[in-house]
């Protein structure tokens, strides 16, 4: 099954993240970074800093990635979420007008 990219994302330092009073991250769904251990190329979930970036999806939801299916971090969508996203973040998602052909 193929990744999802949806209409609208915006990346965001996770430190503004963590600013959220019910923020949560569910590490285990970094992304994968190969490392070297014992002489062996393994690959493991990157630890998040605050001076990552994690991409605020359409729907609220925040992953790893630029894409909204995977490496999902946070998903606690309530209306106090929104209402951070949308006032503190000024997180906004864009109108874009049909072209017009002709």
């Amino acid at each position: 099954m193929m990744a999802s990219m949806g209409k609208y994302c915006k990346a965001y330092p996770i430190k503004k993240l963590r600013e959220f009073s019910h923020w949560t991250e569910n590490a285990e769904n970094t992304r994968k970074e190969k490392k070297e251990i014992d002489g062996k190329e393994v690959e493991v979930n990157r630890t998040l800093t605050d001076d990552d970036f994690l991409y605020l999806q359409e729907n609220y939801v925040v992953t790893d990635g630029i894409f909204k299916d995977e490496n999902i971090i946070f998903d606690n969508v309530t209306p106090e979420w929104k209402e951070f996203c949308q006032k503190t973040l000024a997180f906004e998602i864009p109108v874009y007008e049909p072209v017009k052909v002709g």
